[in-house]
């Protein structure tokens, strides 16, 4: 995470709540086959976070009870020193802007019950979002198919043991240097890391 303390999140509830609301992880482990990353959908669950991952994936064997990095991460963008209220100053450079948290954790096997909660849990933070007026549910899934679906696919849990972030948004410049950047992301075309600056 970026050194500067004026880029840090407020607090591990705050970092955890991010996590938790964009639902993504790039989850990497050291292995005896050298480092690996999953890519995978995580939830909440009473202090830690669960996700799933194919059963064929390579990493999958080596998860459980191993201490894995979780890395969440929002809206990232390229910032233009052009962009400034004195862009041909000789001190200005460019960056590059983002939201990102760390999760240090030991992974936990799930059995059936609990993989399957997960994923009941992931439809029902997801579903009335995205389909509100036709959210799907499991009890809409042949329980034969259902099951076989399950058999293909293995899930973990970690529990949190360290949390870190970064809101690196431009916080240390000058106000007018940010409305520059915030109008230069919209005319570029990255209006989510323009909201988030203005926020």
């Amino acid at each position: 995470m970026h050194p500067n303390r004026a880029f840090r999140f407020a607090d591990d509830a705050s970092m955890l709540a991010f996590a938790a609301k964009r639902g993504f992880a790039h989850i990497f482990a050291g292995t005896p086959e050298g480092p690996m990353v999953a890519h995978a959908p995580i939830t909440p669950f009473d202090g830690a976070f669960r996700f799933h991952v194919a059963r064929g994936n390579p990493i999958a064997r080596h998860l459980a009870g191993a201490t894995l990095l979780l890395s969440v991460s929002d809206t990232d963008g390229y910032v233009s020193p052009s962009w400034y209220a004195d862009p041909m100053g000789s001190t200005q450079v460019p960056t590059w802007n983002y939201v990102a948290i760390e999760i240090v954790g030991t992974a936990r096997l799930l059995d059936d019950a609990e993989l399957t909660a997960q994923l009941d849990t992931l439809a029902t933070l997801h579903e009335p979002r995205v389909s509100p007026e036709l959210p799907w549910t499991r009890a809409k899934t042949d329980p034969a198919y259902f099951d076989k679906l399950l058999k293909a696919i293995v899930g973990f849990e970690v529990t949190v043991e360290a949390v870190r972030g970064t809101t690196k948004l431009s916080q240390h410049r000058p106000h007018e240097d940010n409305v520059g950047v915030i109008a230069g992301l919209h005319r570029s075309g990255n209006p989510a890391l323009a909201e988030a600056m203005a926020r």
